[in-house]
């Protein structure tokens, strides 16, 4: 029994967890000071990212793994502080899609040079050019494989 709980698969996933858990301490403190949660500094950089800086709610909803009702009250709050509004899709009277504001976007030019700045100390700079590229490559498989949703992209 006491190799079973010795495995190596457990080993990969508990320093997943342990290293998701550390960066996510290290970095919270740059988008706090702007005022922002890490899921409203995921979802401004997704849509700033995005053709014509917008994503249709549901693909916004896949790509920060929310449900319907969660990415809603996501996009409310965001909203409500003028950082995203809602567009009517031309092609489709039953989506609608979440934009970027000009006030979104300078608030991300605000918090993205601390942001940036602890992502290079805490991810980037730990690791040799050639592991970061096999990271990425392997992150982009486990991805594909777990949540193919979250590379949706919405038409321009």
């Amino acid at each position: 029994m006491t190799e079973l709980f010795d495995d190596p698969r457990l080993t990969a996933m508990g320093l997943i967890f342990e290293a998701h858990a550390g960066l996510l301490t290290k970095l919270e403190p740059t988008w706090k000071r702007a005022g922002l949660s890490g899921l409203d500094l995921n979802a401004l950089l997704r849509l700033s990212r995005s053709p014509g800086r917008r994503l249709r709610m549901n693909d916004l909803a896949a790509q920060t793994s929310l449900s319907t009702s969660g990415v809603t009250r996501l996009v409310d709050r965001l909203e409500r502080a003028g950082l995203v509004r809602r567009e009517s899709c031309p092609d489709d009277r039953r989506s609608t899609f979440a934009a970027l504001t000009p006030e979104g976007a300078r608030r991300l030019e605000e918090v993205l040079p601390d942001y940036l700045a602890a992502i290079e100390r805490w991810f980037i700079a730990l690791l040799t050019p050639e592991q970061l590229d096999a990271l990425t490559a392997a992150l982009r498989v486990i991805r594909d494989a777990t949540n193919p949703e979250a590379t949706a992209r919405t038409p321009g």
